[in-house]
């Protein structure tokens, strides 16, 4: 306290102090419009791709396109068994957490997610296709977000417990692209939050998911469909990108004249 006893303020004129307040508010109020204006543009363009999502991904028996359950073109399988709190300090493997899958529609494969996995150990690995699907929540509608393997891991990589992974018989049945917008879309997710139940938390039931109809489109379908949604998802997660970039450029602007301007010099 004595320390900061010493310490000396400028104190300027109260008609320079007001003037200088109104320029630094100014400020502020600039860069809250812009945040919500960015904001408000990327809700419109999240709206927009769900739209499109969801109307390009609702088809009828017909015109080629087939509906089979998931429990007869694949099969589930759990995560990582048998770990300790301690194989997730010193890791040598990769694996998927759940908020990779939670967050991302295809699984981000760049995360430093380790885990200890010993040669001897009999851990399923990852490929390209498998679907991911969160195994609970604490909301029934947010139960079984799905992320899907859209490339080949280029290392070995698990899955997380509290996950459910499934992978086609038949793994050109879905292209991957194709189903990590699919399994996100209204049609699927109507049916996939029937799967879960529970009261504080809920669980995802593998054999109520294995009765959830996916279609299966041609292929070419699918490829046309996976190039349209992704240029609306490029849109949004470039705005996503953006945003965080252009408000730190306006903080960084609001703190230079805020020092700039707060700079005197002692008067003789």
């Amino acid at each position: 306290v004595p320390k900061l006893q010493s310490y000396r303020i400028p104190v300027p004129p109260l008609e320079l102090q007001q003037h200088l307040v109104g320029i630094l508010s100014r400020f502020t109020e600039l860069e809250a419009e812009l945040e919500a204006e960015l904001e408000a543009e990327l809700e419109a363009r999240r709206r927009q791709y769900a739209y499109y999502r969801d109307h390009l991904l609702t088809f009828r028996e017909a015109g080629g396109v087939r509906w089979i359950p998931m429990g007869e073109a694949g099969g589930f399988f759990g995560g990582l068994s048998g770990k300790s709190k301690s194989d997730f300090t010193d890791g040598n493997a990769f694996f998927v957490s759940y908020v990779n899958v939670l967050n991302n529609i295809a699984v981000d494969q760049y995360r430093e997610d380790r885990v200890r996995v010993e040669p001897e150990e009999r851990q399923r690995e990852l490929r390209r296709g498998d679907i991911i699907f969160t195994g609970s929540s604490e909301t029934p509608f947010d139960v079984g977000m799905s992320s899907v393997m859209t490339a080949e891991p280029s290392r070995p990589t698990y899955l997380n417990s509290f996950c459910i992974g499934y992978r086609l018989n038949d793994r050109d049945l879905l292209e991957p692209d194709f189903a990590k917008h699919l399994f996100r879309s209204r049609v699927m997710r109507d049916q996939i939050v029937q799967t879960a139940s529970g009261v504080t938390r809920f669980n995802v039931s593998k054999a109520r998911l294995a009765k959830v109809n996916f279609p299966v489109p041609p292929r070419d379908d699918q490829l046309r469909i996976a190039a349209t949604l992704d240029k609306f998802d490029a849109l949004v997660n470039d705005l996503s990108i953006g945003l965080p970039a252009e408000l730190a450029a306006r903080r960084k602007q609001y703190e230079y004249y805020r020092d700039k301007l707060l700079t005197f010099e002692e008067a003789t």
